[in-house]
């Protein structure tokens, strides 16, 4: 879930007077960490604040506590309505309620609705790179490899050295057998960051597909030795213990 501190920020910006402000601020602070270590007593806390007039920031307390319970069609649905209904609020907050809502969509297994609320988020801020970045995480989960590219290549012009962005791109390619521009995605990631861990592990899994078992080991140790647990490391030893025997993607 995008930081809490954000949507904090976004939620005071068109918050009211200094005094009513610090009080509101402590309260919501204190009902979103509740939310997230007791779930059940913050959706409790939320719900009697809502009645004392908590507006906005009791009904988003409310949906992280569901979130936090594993309830996430739920509290997808309830971040949604609370962008889509806020309309006299600040653009950038609906913004980053929708990608929680995505975010909620996507753990309930629901790619579509999740797909939709990056897709309403983006017509509110089409600039924004982190929204074409997630909403191809989207269409790649659901093997929409050319869509996530179309995407991919948004916010690559957005945001020209974001090395998460070339490593999800080279990754698409590979996807759809475009090994050479997933090379040279790897190639101008590594060059930004060559300590990118991710990019590492990917410009393994294409030097194996290219028969390059010595580069494919190579990057591979090299991701454990900078980073020796983790995902990226479970990856990459997963990676070298079938090196020898493993033919598929």
């Amino acid at each position: 879930m995008p930081a809490f501190r954000l949507v904090l920020a976004l939620l005071l910006a068109v918050a009211a007077p200094a005094a009513a402000q610090t009080v509101r601020d402590e309260e919501y602070g204190h009902c979103m960490r509740l939310a997230r270590a007791q779930p059940t007593e913050g959706l409790e806390l939320a719900g009697g604040w809502a009645g004392r007039g908590g507006g906005l920031y009791a009904r988003h307390c409310a949906a992280v506590a569901l979130m936090s319970m594993g309830q996430y069609a739920e509290a997808a649905n309830r971040l949604e309505t609370l962008a889509t209904t806020g309309r006299g609020e600040a653009a950038r907050l609906r913004v980053e309620l929708l990608s929680q809502a995505a975010q909620g969509w996507l753990a309930a297994k629901m790619p579509e609705r999740a797909h939709a609320a990056l897709s309403a988020a983006l017509r509110i801020a089409s600039d924004d790179a982190d929204l074409w970045i997630d909403r191809s995480i989207v269409l790649a989960a659901a093997r929409n490899y050319w869509e996530a590219i179309d995407d991919l290549n948004r916010a690559i012009e957005l945001a020209p050295r974001r090395t998460d962005a070339l490593v999800l791109r080279a990754t698409a390619y590979r996807f759809v057998d475009s090994l050479e521009l997933a090379e040279e995605d790897l190639r101008r990631a590594l060059a930004l960051d060559p300590r990118a861990v991710d990019a590492l592990l990917e410009r393994g899994i294409v030097r194996r597909l290219r028969n390059d078992k010595a580069g494919a080991r190579a990057d591979w140790l090299e991701v454990l030795r900078l980073t020796p647990e983790g995902a990226a490391a479970d990856a990459a030893r997963a990676n070298l213990e079938k090196l020898d025997v493993r033919t598929d993607r």
